[in-house]
């Protein structure tokens, strides 16, 4: 990654320092999720239900009659719009009656359940979205701005921006992690789950998805961190010169 220094720009090794272990996390993370995923839609569940037959079993019971289902194109696309009361499920998952689709639904039902009891991190990710977009769209300008500026306010300015996006992963991750907890809560009270193997596979596959976003959350963090080391090698080496 290029670095601002006195004599311009070059090339940082230390940003591999921080960041290849968040990229090898990533990885690995987006490879466990797609084996999971491949695995488990080639395998049928034991009710024979489709993801669509999932939200049709579930909302009603989960008393959620107010949210609907559409399907949405892509692979893996499946989320619950909150917005608009809105479950919205790719077509595999809408459609096959495998163990992934059955675990996929159930886990955005998962978040529709949040939704309607205000489930304090849902909401709290919801506040910070604003914040989110505008450290993206201007927090990186204004931090580098001030690093090749050799402005330290500035940079650190830029350094709270960012770190929204930092935030906003950490606060994800109990989000994520407890709509799969609902999500085996609500097939295991309901019989969608028959067997302990069944109930095994569906963990699975919801731990390699709920992997993808401690990732998430590692790169964001270790990202802002390299921010401010360099901040703060820039600032000593400002201080050395004087």
């Amino acid at each position: 990654m290029p670095y601002a220094g006195y004599g311009g720009f070059y090339f940082d090794p230390m940003y591999f320092v921080f960041l290849l272990p968040a990229l090898l996390l990533t990885l690995y993370a987006q490879w466990r999720v797609q084996s999971s995923y491949s695995k488990w839609n080639q395998v049928r569940n034991s009710r024979n239900v489709t993801g669509a037959d999932v939200a049709r079993i579930l909302l009603p019971r989960d008393g959620l009659q107010n949210v609907s289902v559409e399907e949405v194109p892509g692979q893996l696309t499946d989320h619950y719009d909150p917005s608009s009361d809105v479950l919205r499920l790719s077509p595999q998952v809408a459609r096959q009656p495998s163990i992934a689709a059955m675990s996929i639904a159930a886990h955005e039902i998962g978040h529709a359940e949040q939704d309607r009891e205000g489930y304090l991190w849902m909401k709290l990710r919801a506040g910070i979205v604003p914040f989110v977009n505008i450290g993206a769209s201007l927090g990186y300008l204004i931090f580098f701005g001030g690093l090749f500026a050799q402005v330290p306010a500035i940079a650190w300015i830029g350094v709270l921006m960012v770190s929204a996006g930092a935030i906003f992963a950490l606060v994800t991750l109990p989000v994520e992690l407890n709509a799969s907890s609902r999500a085996m809560r609500l097939l295991t009270e309901s019989g969608l789950i028959t067997s302990e193997a069944e109930r095994d596979a569906a963990h699975d596959m919801l731990s390699a998805a709920a992997l993808t976003y401690v990732a998430g959350a590692a790169q964001a963090v270790l990202t802002i961190l390299y921010y401010v080391f360099l901040l703060l090698g820039q600032t000593s080496r400002h201080q050395d010169d004087r």
